[in-house]
């Protein structure tokens, strides 16, 4: 069975780290990995999933406690409703020289020898936790596990599946379809996989609809003309640009957003143009530039 990579590790980033420090690698890493730039790299693709999945957990303050404390688990550990230090178990001991006290983690069966070990006591907690019982009683038929999937937005424009493992090491297949919605919870037997949607570096979505910059250079916004806008299928599309186009306009491409899960039309992709100065800037445009009044 594959190990599952160490998320610090993934982002490069030790387990100290701020929010801030994860979410800057991050960002990092997903412009280096993104599907959309490295168009038919399998290895960039799976790497881009790993990225997106380390940044969910790890920029979670609960997540992350939980992973922390129950590394690959900690999904099996979110869906039991454990909150993050439940499984550390500590009883006060007095030194034999009396020179104060000292803490020391203890197992289930010692907290049951501590406290007793009728119905409900701590092995019955402790049982509850980790999906079995301290004592080999007769286990209870586990609820379904609620873990996170993360996915690209080139993965929701196509469709895609993802691969969990469940407690005791069952793997399942989720299939993830076009067009999901953040939040939404995909079944299969044993999961609930709730459809997270990692931030992507060029595309912004609005529901159906994809919002994209882009560089229009100077002489095309004054005069008008043809520029070209990415999209998410792969490769670009062209389209004009009218005279005199206003830095911040929007043009609306038809059909090129995302698809409906439902089966009605696809969204659209809105292009906005942002003009762009020629650097360096020769003497004629500079000098027509400072010889027009001032607003």
């Amino acid at each position: 069975m594959a190990k599952t990579k160490d998320y610090y590790e993934v982002l490069g980033v030790p387990r100290t780290a701020t929010e801030k420090e994860i979410t800057s690698a991050f960002r990092k890493l997903a412009r280096k990995h993104h599907p959309d730039l490295n168009a038919g790299d399998k290895q960039a693709e799976a790497r881009f999933k790993e990225i997106a999945q380390a940044h969910d957990v790890l920029s979670h303050a609960k997540k992350r406690s939980l992973y922390d404390e129950f590394g690959a688990d900690w999904a099996a550990a979110q869906a039991g409703g454990v909150q993050p230090g439940a499984s550390r178990g500590r009883v006060r001991q007095q030194q034999p020289s009396g020179g104060g006290a000292q803490y020391r983690t203890v197992s289930a069966e010692e907290m049951e020898d501590l406290f007793g070990n009728s119905g409900g006591g701590f092995g019955d907690i402790f049982g509850s936790i980790f999906g079995g019982n301290a004592r080999g009683r007769a286990s209870v038929e586990p609820a379904d596990v609620e873990a996170p999937i993360t996915v690209s937005l080139a993965e929701v424009y196509r469709g895609t599946s993802r691969t969990v493992e469940l407690p005791g090491g069952r793997r399942v297949e989720v299939k993830v379809p076009a067009g999901v919605k953040e939040g939404t919870v995909l079944r299969v037997p044993g999961l609930r996989a709730r459809v997270q949607i990692a931030p992507d570096p060029v595309f912004t979505r609005d529901g159906k609809d994809l919002r994209v910059v882009v560089p229009v250079p100077l002489h095309v916004a004054f005069r008008g003309g043809e520029v070209a806008a990415p999209t998410l299928k792969g490769g670009q599309v062209q389209f004009k640009v009218q005279p005199e186009a206003q830095n911040g306009t929007k043009i609306r491409l038809r059909g090129l957003g995302l698809p409906d899960p439902k089966g009605g039309p696809s969204g659209d992709l809105y292009a906005e143009v942002k003009v762009v100065l020629p650097v360096p800037m020769d003497e004629r445009t500079r000098k027509w530039a400072e010889e027009q009044p001032l607003p």
